[in-house]
């Protein structure tokens, strides 16, 4: 019997459909054991399929799930329908009016975000890895749920399960990078080894939709990297040279 699929709840999200789910709850094997839904992987795709249907089921079982192809961006689009999953627009982060849509984001180490504003009925979802989250793809979001009536104040905010500060190391040119944009940025940097810094994703997610003016902004602190058991992790893949990793996925729906 699999494993129950862990979705974990965002107390700011309370009274909308959302789960941040982990990897457990799946049929997909070996490396991507279990709970895998990344098309992009070389998983065997009817697993991913499968696994994919049940990851929106387990959020909101009447809602048809919508997913991206990310790119790292700052691009956030509008969401009126769904498409196929090998028609999926390039971008970042979505954004939704309508009922019956759930919006999905893929992550493994990355910052995956939900947002809503209840009140307007919009919901948006993002991406958020460094190179989204220095670009602006909090702020990108926000601005598209404001296009369908949301407001800044009533909007809240989680970040989920993401590498944690401890896990993140860096080097000195990726640091000079975001200071480089603003000095402050120095803040969500710590120093390790002669040249070696640990950057802290997930708080500077949250600044990014503190300074958009959110009214509410959630970060779980849970480190994908070192909950093994409990999420896929890039990086983790990386320093153990396998040669390819799972991706657990994050649902919001109206």
């Amino acid at each position: 019997m699999a494993a129950r699929i862990e979705s974990i709840h965002a107390d700011a999200l309370n009274g909308v459909a959302h789960g941040f789910l982990g990897r457990a709850g799946g049929v997909s094997t070996g490396i991507f054991e279990s709970l895998n839904v990344g098309l992009g992987s070389d998983d065997i795709r009817s697993n991913v399929e499968i696994n994919r249907r049940r990851a929106v089921e387990a959020v909101s079982k009447d809602a048809a799930l919508v997913t991206l192809h990310q790119v790292h961006s700052a691009e956030a689009v509008q969401i009126t329908h769904a498409f196929p999953d090998d028609d999926r627009p390039q971008a970042d982060a979505m954004v939704t009016d309508r009922p019956g849509l759930a919006l999905g984001i893929l992550t493994a180490d990355c910052a995956p975000i939900l947002l809503a504003d209840k009140a307007a009925g919009v919901i948006g979802a993002a991406h958020a890895g460094w190179k989204g989250a220095m670009t602006g793809v909090a702020k990108s979001v926000v601005e598209a749920m404001e296009e369908l009536g949301a407001q800044r104040a009533r909007i809240v905010a989680a970040i989920g399960p993401c590498i944690g500060r401890g896990s993140y190391e860096v080097d000195s040119d990726f640091r000079k990078r975001f200071e480089a944009i603003e000095p402050e940025n120095a803040q969500y940097f710590r120093d390790g080894a002669p040249g070696h810094h640990y950057f802290d994703l997930e708080a500077y997610v949250a600044a990014w939709l503190a300074f958009a003016g959110i009214g509410t902004v959630e970060a779980l602190g849970i480190d994908t990297y070192t909950n093994e058991d409990r999420f896929f992790s890039y990086r983790r893949a990386t320093h153990r040279d396998e040669p390819d990793y799972g991706r657990h996925i994050s649902i919001i729906a109206l």
